[in-house]
C-alpha cells in the first residue's frame, strides 16, 4: 500500500510517501517538507501564535494534495514537542481535524522514545541484544533501553537542540558563560535519568538518531549521506567532545561549512553538540551508531502492524 506520514515538528514540517508493505521495509517514493519553525512562533512561552497556525494549516492543505497526487491510500499525522507543549496546541489540532478531516495526533515524549525505539530495533535486529537508543530533535531529547521491540524504559527530556538555542544563547555566538551555563544544566538534567537506564544493564549496542546525530557523525569523519543508507556510520565521543568545545566559538557562516552540516541546521548544532555529549559521557558510552531510521519509520512500522496484526 501507498502510505503517507505528515511529521510536524519543530524546525521542520514533513510529508513523507512510502510504499509499504508487510514483511518488507518501507520504500520512500516521495517527500515534501517545508522549515516552518514553529518552535519559534510559541508567544508568551508557551502559546502558538495565530501566524503559526495559518503556516502549519497552509501546509496540512498543500500536504493533502500531494498525497492525493501521488496515490496515498493512508494518510499517518502526528506532531512532536512545539505542538505538544503549545498551551492552544490541541486546540488548534482539533480546528484541522475539522476543517481539513486530518487527524493529526500530538505524540508525548515518550511515544516518541518508544516509536524511535521500534525502528531502530527493526532495522538492527534482534541481533543487536540490548539496545540504548538516543535522539535529539529541535524540542525535546528522547532515550530508550530494552531487549525486544517495546523498550524498558522510554522517556524524554525537554533538552532539543533548537529549544536550547533559543532559550539559553543570546546570539549565534553564544559566549563561553553561555556555554557553561547551558552545559551544567544539560548535565544536571540527563544524570537525573542515568539509573533508569543503568539498571538494565549496559547495552549491546548504543544507537543515535536524528538529523543532530547525522550532522555531528559527518563532522567526525563518517561516509556522507550521498553513500547510502548501509554505509556503517558512527560517532566517536572522543571525537565529540572537542568539537563541542569548538561549535560554540566558530561564526555560524563557519559551522555551515563543514562537511554534512545545512545553513539553517548551523545555529543550533552547538547545543546540540552539548547535548551529544553529555549524553555520551554519563551513559558511559565511547560510541554510537547512528542509525537511517528514526521516528517518522516507527510511526509507519506501527501503523502497519495495526493494519496486518
Amino acid at each position: 500500500m501507498r502510505l503517507g506520514v505528515l511529521d510536524v515538528g519543530s524546525n521542520t514540517v514533513h510529508l513523507l510517501v512510502v510504499d509499504a508493505h508487510q514483511g518488507a521495509r518501507p520504500l520512500p517514493a516521495f517527500s515534501h517538507k517545508a522549515e516552518l519553525r514553529l518552535a519559534a512562533h510559541l508567544e508568551d512561552g508557551d502559546r502558538l501564535s495565530e501566524e503559526g497556525e495559518v503556516l502549519l494549516r497552509a501546509f496540512v492543505d498543500e500536504a493533502l494534495q500531494i498525497a492525493e497526487d501521488k496515490g496515498v491510500e493512508d494518510l499517518v499525522a502526528f506532531a512532536t514537542s512545539a505542538v505538544r507543549d503549545a498551551s492552544n496546541g490541541e486546540e488548534i489540532l482539533q480546528r484541522i481535524r475539522t476543517e481539513t478531516q486530518v487527524d493529526i495526533r500530538a505524540l508525548s515524549g515518550e511515544d516518541e522514545a518508544r516509536l524511535t525505539f521500534l525502528a531502530v530495533r527493526r532495522w538492527f535486529g534482534w541481533s543487536s541484544g540490548r539496545l540504548l537508543v538516543v535522539d535529539i530533535g529541535g524540542g525535546s531529547l528522547e532515550i530508550a533501553i530494552g531487549i525486544d521491540e517495546e523498550p524498558d524504559a522510554a522517556f524524554s527530556v525537554p533538552l532539543g537542540a533548537g529549544r536550547l538555542t533559543r532559550d539559553w544563547f543570546g546570539s549565534d555566538r553564544p559566549t563561553p558563560d553561555e556555554v557553561r551555563k547551558l552545559r551544567r544544566h544539560v548535565r544536571a538534567e540527563i544524570a537525573r535519568h542515568v539509573g533508569e537506564v543503568a539498571r538494565y544493564g549496559a547495552p549491546d549496542h548504543a544507537v543515535a538518531t536524528s538529523k543532530t546525530f547525522k550532522q555531528l557523525a559527518r563532522i567526525g569523519g563518517a561516509a556522507p549521506s550521498v553513500d547510502g543508507p548501509y554505509q556503517r556510520r558512527v560517532l566517536r565521543g572522543a571525537d565529540l567532545t572537542g568539537w563541542a568545545e569548538r561549535l560554540a566559538r566558530m561564526p555560524p557562516g563557519e559551522r555551515a561549512a563543514l562537511p554534512g552540516v545545512s545553513e539553517r541546521r548551523a545555529p543550533q548544532l552547538p547545543a546540540g553538540a552539548i547535548v551529544a555529549d553529555a549524553a555520551m559521557d554519563l551513559f558511559g558510552l565511547a560510541e554510537l551508531e547512528v542509525c537511517p531510521w528514526a521516528l517518522r519509520e516507527g510511526v509507519i512500522l506501527r501503523r502497519l502492524d495495526s493494519i496486518t496484526g
